[in-house]
This record gives structure tokens, sequence and C-alpha cells, in this order.
């Protein structure tokens, strides 16, 4: 009896619906698994628990992590994909075999080829369709993939004379365009994005080529290349970035894009001449990361509610503030994401523009011709816009610009570099902006950094020590009221630590998320800037408001089991 008969049989499938799923099942040529789980008929655990019934072999679910190197080679990748079956693990000579379609007398054949070939002997266990896709990817093993395309580049090395690295660019490019230098970039960038690094380095050391992925905000050693190669994988990523492959003694900037696993991801690439050779940054911005909410971003509550008023208006300035790569640019992208509309002229001037964004009107500044901020933000003006996002305040006159901007109708959302919200206010009057501009433009100025997120999978909740509950208690006391009657503080408190496991990569830490604080205009804020704009009495203001500071945002995080107290200590207490 077919999987759609026993659906029907156990009355989760009328029989009209069933009689044309059938047919679609005939002339498709495809499975009814394929077909069910698509139409989302039913849950496909349900539906392939229904099918380990049916056929009497148990159903596994396996993580990649758990999959070995040593099991997945009994198994060539095309065998896999082919017959739908994939190794799960090996203990002696005994391998266990997850097949979604056990009942396909070819697939079982080929199975028994393979085990007569290699000698093992095996067990058969169902696994779910999702679960194959997932492990197939264990087949692109990082280092196994590397050491193989660099295994080919070693025998082609051999075969070129010592001095053809140093002949000119279109030898080089020719040489660099050739499968092996292609595949190891390739692969080294899929990693990245399989992995979510925000960024890749690789870097020339006396004997070997160093390449780190930064993830969560840390770099992590993940290969080593020989020397020989540097010029060859360098002289690629300038080749896809559009770059001069013949300047090594200048730095460079460029961007491509590639096809990875079905969407498309930009690359942002910043060459460096060292004394061992070039090194090469390269930014992974992939779009489908821009799709965020405030939520996801860590603003919540009173800083929430803030952002949403100034929203509200229809001018005004929002400035983002902090250090680099603590995340202004991608908060002030998600505002974006709520001012784009089709009614709204929405300009931004970037520098680099590092994400494109659907129905924005988008413009990179290029000092070399000069095309600065100062001067595209003047003829952003002439373009009737609605909403302007400026990447950044950097000088004197893009600071009068922006206020002027905002004092005229628009909304302009931009980012300074000040450590916290306090000193906002005095880099403006720093800039020349007059102390009586500032209260009628500015909405709200926020302040961030980035902490890393516990991984839910094998954080460990335990009674903090007397030291911890100390400081979270001094803590909790100067929390704003609003907020205090939210946080029950009993004579036990408890936190989360990092333990590390498979699928945090034993760090215990998995993603990033923002600690916030956002200072609003008021009329006593107004008052303030006038009379005596000092750090002091912004601060005073700031507490009479209920402004979270960036702190007691991150030990709210502690308490709800999103992030560790020591990387709150560590991310919130730097200058």
């Amino acid at each position: 009896m077919s999987l759609i008969q026993q659906l029907v049989k156990k009355g989760v499938l009328d029989k009209s619906r069933a009689t044309a799923l059938e047919y679609e099942v005939k002339n498709s040529g495809r499975r009814e698994e394929e077909i069910i789980t698509e139409k989302r008929i039913v849950q496909e655990d349900f539906l392939f628990g229904l099918k380990s019934e049916i056929l009497k072999i148990p159903l596994k679910s396996v993580s990649s992590e758990e999959i070995s190197l040593e099991a997945l080679e009994m198994i060539p990748e095309e065998s896999a994909r082919y017959y739908s079956m994939i190794p799960l693990a090996k203990m002696d000579n005994c391998l266990d075999v997850g097949m979604v379609y056990p009942e396909d007398i070819k697939a079982r054949e080929a199975l028994e080829f393979l085990s007569r070939q290699s000698r093992f002997s095996y067990k058969v266990f169902l696994i779910t369709i999702s679960n194959l896709e997932e492990l197939l990817k264990k087949y692109r093993a990082f280092k196994k993939e590397v050491s193989k395309a660099l295994a080919e580049l070693e025998t082609e090395l051999k075969e070129k004379k010592a001095e053809t690295w140093e002949q000119k660019s279109a030898d080089i490019e020719r040489i660099v365009e050739e499968a092996p230098i292609s595949k190891v970039v390739a692969v080294i960038l899929r990693h990245a994005v399989d992995g979510n690094a925000s960024d890749v380095h690789i870097e020339p050391a006396r004997d070997k080529v160093r390449v780190r992925f930064r993830m969560d905000g840390i770099l992590h050693a993940s290969l080593l290349l020989p020397l020989k190669t540097l010029p060859a994988v360098v002289a690629r990523i300038k080749i896809l970035s559009n770059l001069k492959i013949d300047e090594t003694r200048a730095p460079q900037d460029g961007r491509f894009s590639a096809k990875i696993e079905d969407k498309e991801v930009d690359f942002r690439v910043s060459t460096l001449p060292t004394v061992l050779g070039e090194k090469v940054a390269i930014r992974i911005l992939d779009p489908t990361q821009r799709k965020i909410n405030f939520e996801s971003l860590g603003i919540t509550g009173r800083n929430l509610k803030v952002i949403e008023r100034a929203l509200t208006k229809s001018y005004g300035m929002i400035l983002a503030t902090g250090p680099t790569g603590t995340g202004k640019s991608t908060t002030l992208y998600a505002i974006l994401g709520l001012l784009n509309k089709e009614e709204e002229n929405v300009v931004t001037l970037e520098d680099p523009v590092e994400y494109f964004v659907e129905g924005v009107n988008q413009s990179q500044v290029n000092n070399e011709i000069g095309y600065g901020f100062a001067v595209g933000l003047r003829h952003i003006l002439r373009q009737d816009p609605d909403t302007i996002m400026v990447g950044e305040i950097r000088d004197d006159e893009t600071a009068f610009l922006a206020i002027h901007a905002a004092l005229t109708g628009h909304i302009v959302l931009s980012s300074l570099h000040t450590s916290n919200t306090l000193g906002v206010v005095p880099r403006l009057i720093d800039m020349g902006v007059k102390p009586f501009l500032i209260p009628p433009t500015l909405a709200i100025a926020s302040a961030q950094r980035l902490v890393r997120m516990l991984c839910p999978y094998c954080r460990k909740k335990i009674k903090a020590n007397p030291e911890i509950r100390k400081a979270i208690m001094k803590e909790i006391e100067s929390f704003p009221a609003d907020m205090k009657k939210k946080v029950k503080a009993p004579g036990d408190i408890f936190v989360y630590e990092p333990i590390g496991c498979k699928k945090c990569n034993d760090t215990g830490y998995a993603g990033r998320i923002g600690i916030f604080e956002i200072l609003e205009m008021t009329e006593q804020l107004a008052e303030i800037i006038l009379k005596e704009p000092s750090e002091a009495k912004i601060q005073e203001e700031a507490e009479r408001q209920g402004m979270v500071t960036m702190k007691q945002d991150g030990i709210l995080k502690v308490l709800q089991g999103v992030t560790s107290f020591e990387e709150v200590i560590r991310v919130a207490e730097e200058k």
C-alpha cells in the first residue's frame, strides 16, 4: 500500500485529493514522498515515521557533525546523490547507511555492490529528504577539498618553471583561471559563507599562507596554504574583483558577486601590501541576512519604542554611534527597510555600498574624483529625496549639510564615531554645528556594541557566584524605574555559561546580538544643549528620561540567557 493510501486510511487525506496526488506522481515521474512533503500535506517527520512503520526500518535523524570523514569515504558522493543514501557511522567494519528510499531495488543493489567492493557490512536506516540534503553538504569537507585542489596545483607547479609567477599580468591571469587555484578560492569562499563568517583574511607568513575566518566577531585559523600559492590566490581574487593584478605595491579595493547555494552573495575585497607579500581581507555581504527585524538585532522594550516614535516623524536625524565593526550599518539598514516605501524617494550615499536594497537609490562616494560625502550630499539634496542615508559624518561640511537636510524636512540616517550617546551632542558642536540647530534636527542618538550569543544547544544555567551576583545587583539597582519593575531579583541569581558542542564548534557561542543605548530628544535635553551641553548634564537628562545604558541592556540579556556575563563585561566596558 502506498503512502498516499496509508494517509487516506489514517483519515489525514480525503479520497479525491489522494486521487489527484496519485495522478501527479504517475505523470511527473517524481516520488510520492517529495510531492507530499512539498505540498505540506503532513509534516515530513510524520510521513517518514509512517514509512518507517510500513517498512519496519528504524527512522534516524543525524546531524552532519556526527558523520566522520572516514565513514563518508565509504560511499562516493555521486552514488550518494543519485541513490539518495549516505553513510551515517562506521563501527569496525560495519557501516550504518541512511536511505530515503530503502525500498528502491536499484539503490539496494548499488549499496550491495559497494559493500562487496570495499568489503564492509551494513545496516540500513530510514532518513528524511531534508536530513539527506543537510548531510550531503558534509561531502564538502573544507580541508579535504582544499587539499585535493592543492595537490593538483602542486603537480602543476612542478611542470612550470620557478619564474612562472613573475611573468607578465596576462600570463598570471591565464594561470589563475586554471582549475586548481580557482577551486581553492571557490572552496574558501563557499565554506566561509556556509560557516556564517563575516570576513575572510588571507595573510602571508614567513613560510605559509594563513587563512582565517571571522565568526561571531572572533578570528579563527581555518587553513594553511603553501607560500608559493600566494601570488596566484591573490591574483585570482583580484581578477574576480576587477583589480589590477600587476599592482602589488599599493592597496586596492573592489567587490564581486558569486552564486553560492542558490543565492547571490556579495564580497568586498581589500588588498594591502605587507613586507611578506599582499594580504587580502574579504568582507562577506549576504543579502539574505539583511532581512532582519529589530528584535533579532537586540532592540526591545524602551529602545524599540523610542525608535518607533522617531520613525513616525516626517523629518529628523537618526544617528548610530560606536566604533568600527559594532553593527551600526546593520541597524541603519534595518531602519532604512522600514522607510523604503513605493511613495518615498530614498537615496543613500555610502562608502562603500554594502548591501544592494531594492527600491533604494544607492550612490557610492569616490574620493579619487572628488566625489566625497559633502559633495555627494549636496547633489542628493537636488534629487527631491524624502529619506537620506549618509554612511558617515566625517567632517564639518558633511555635518552641516546633514543638519540642514533634517532641518528642511528630510529624514536623515547616518553614523558618527563616538563611544556612547552622551558624546554625540558635544561631537556635533566640535564639528562646528551651532547648538541651536541640534534640538530641532536630532531625533535620536543610538550607541551600540555586539556581544556573542550563547549557543542554545549547550548553554548551562548556573547559580551566579557571589562576585557576579554583586555586580549584577549593582546594575539592577541603577536600572530605570520601568525596567526595574520587570526584573525580579530573588535571593539567588541564575546566569548561563558557555559549554561548547558540535553545533557551535565547541565555542559555546553562536551568532551575535546588539546591546544598545538610545538617547531621545526632549524639551529638557534641548534646554541643556542651549545652556550647558556637557556630558555630565546630558547624562542627568538621560537618567531622567529612563535611558537604558549599553551595560544595563547587556545585563538584561544575561538574565534572559541570551549572552554570558563575561561577554557583556568584555564588550560594554571597552572604550
